[in-house]
């Protein structure tokens, strides 16, 4: 008698990330300090950032605007009344040896963001990611460690306190991401609806956009949470991906072996690609919080709120919408458009000009996009403006030049501007269009190509490629490439 093998234990991961978001304000949170990034070290402090006895902070207006329409676009409820409390810990790169932040009543909470996710084949799916709270708090300063990039193995370190005080919101989502993909997802999600608002630029390398993810597995089935593991220093959507996708496979073979899994955190050390253990993991008891006494609660009248409401902007996924639904673009095409605002704004721009909209983002998506990347600038920086690449698509719909014509004067738009049409013809690029123009050339074609015709009329029919070359080499181009083919389809079976 045969035993049947167990079955094996499948698992899922339990995910959610704590955001923190610098905002663009050009001052910090409690004083007149510039937030300015890349100044010499220690150059952007004062008293009141460093928190030198007497000093009274005042709350920056423009962080509790910005964090408010960060609520607004995460969709979360905006307490009409919150507080600041003090965050005790210790570390070097904190002056005062506690944190202003929020606690028990933060300024916005109960939202959610819907990522889209986008197979091989173009088909999105969405789904809703839980935002459990929306906080403002002061950032820590920096340290740098001279020999090696963390504390562990310098020789000594230095502390840089230029970033103390610079302004954050941390956006902490609900346990409701179960995959890497969906986690980088949420989180270049999140990056895109704090550009469109305006309110921070999201750049992960100056720092202004950190993601701690945390994260356990259990198996499918049970509602108990495992223990749950933090993984700090991700740089990129990519490297939060992958640090999940290790750490799901670190910790199912840590349960498959019996072993215990340690509430911690951890690092994601990029040349090897794997997690490492920091230091075990505090709890909130740990900070021992307690009430702000230097800074007045906050109250948000219903008035403000409407006003700030007012003044959002049409959101990534209300683009995407949009796109698809009223302008019939696909899910990938949409995606790519709505990414960054200004690119949608050019795009929605020269459709408005009246372009055809499937050509106006393959253009924009295409041509334009590889110049940018190829010259490292933004759309907003070049001279071809919208109305200019909607005349261009024009003239191409309406025959008056071929795709490769408008390929060709292109580089041209994009340095130095100026009208398509005008370009055109004073380069004298209108297409041939007319049927006994071009029947006059594909007759001169033919006849000095003898030993391809016959070759053509004996079978081997690939040469209609050659005779609409020559006739495109003989017009520079300008002949109607459709045109052609019919006309030379008939005069070769003549």
């Amino acid at each position: 008698m045969t035993t049947a093998a167990p079955v094996k234990t499948q698992y899922e991961a339990v995910i959610g990330l704590e955001t923190h978001c610098q905002l663009s304000t050009d001052t910090k949170i409690f004083c007149n300090c510039s937030t300015e990034f890349g100044t010499p070290p220690n150059e952007n402090v004062c008293p009141i950032c460093m928190g030198m006895p007497g000093v009274l902070p005042v709350l920056n207006q423009k962080v509790l605007e910005y964090a408010v329409k960060a609520g607004l676009a995460l969709n979360c409820q905006i307490a009409p009344y919150s507080k600041f409390d003090r965050k005790q810990y210790f570390y070097p790169d904190l002056p005062k040896n506690y944190q202003i932040s929020q606690y028990d009543l933060p300024i916005a909470q109960h939202g959610w963001l819907e990522i889209e996710l986008v197979d091989d084949a173009g088909k999105a799916t969405r789904k809703k990611i839980g935002i459990t709270r929306l906080h403002m708090e002061e950032d820590a300063g920096k340290l740098v460690h001279a020999g090696s990039d963390r504390l562990s193995g310098s020789t000594y370190s230095l502390v840089d306190f230029n970033r103390t005080g610079v302004p954050l919101v941390e956006i902490v989502s609900e346990p409701d991401i179960r995959s890497g993909q969906e986690a980088a997802e949420y989180a270049q999600e999140l990056r895109r609806i704090l550009r469109y608002l305006g309110v921070s630029d999201g750049n992960m390398q100056e720092g202004s956009l950190r993601c701690d993810v945390n994260i356990s597995v259990r198996p499918v089935g049970e509602t108990k949470f495992g223990t749950k593991v933090e993984i700090k220093n991700m740089n990129s959507f990519s490297a939060i991906q992958r640090a999940i996708e290790y750490e799901i496979d670190r910790q199912i073979a840590a349960l498959e072996a019996g072993e215990r899994i340690f509430q911690e955190t951890r690092l994601w050390e990029e040349g090897s690609q794997r997690t490492i253990s920091m230091r075990s993991k505090e709890g909130s008891s740990d900070y021992r919080y307690f009430p702000e006494p230097d800074l007045a609660p906050i109250e948000v009248s219903a008035a403000q709120l409407d006003k700030w409401k007012s003044e959002l902007p049409e959101l990534p996924a209300q683009k995407r919408d949009r796109y698809e639904s009223e302008l019939g673009l696909s899910a990938y095409d949409a995606r790519v458009l709505t990414d960054d605002r200004t690119v949608a704004e050019y795009f929605e721009t020269t459709v408005a000009a009246g372009a055809n909209s499937k050509q106006a983002a393959n253009w924009v998506m295409g041509d334009i996009t590889a110049y940018l990347n190829n010259e490292k600038l933004t759309i907003s920086q070049i001279a071809l403006k919208p109305d200019t690449l909607g005349e261009l698509i024009s003239l191409i719909e309406a025959g008056t030049i071929s795709g490769k014509i408008a390929k060709e004067i292109l580089p041209e738009l994009l340095t130095k501007g100026g009208s398509a049409k005008q370009l055109v013809e004073s380069k004298g690029l209108t297409q041939i269009s007319d049927s006994s123009a071009l029947e006059t050339i594909i007759a001169e074609i033919l006849a000095a190509n003898p030993k391809e015709l016959e070759q053509y009329r004996n079978g081997k029919t690939k040469l209609l490629g050659f005779f609409v070359g020559q006739v495109m080499k003989k017009t520079s181009g300008r002949a109607d490439p459709v045109l052609t083919n019919q006309l030379l389809a008939q005069k070769l079976k003549a």
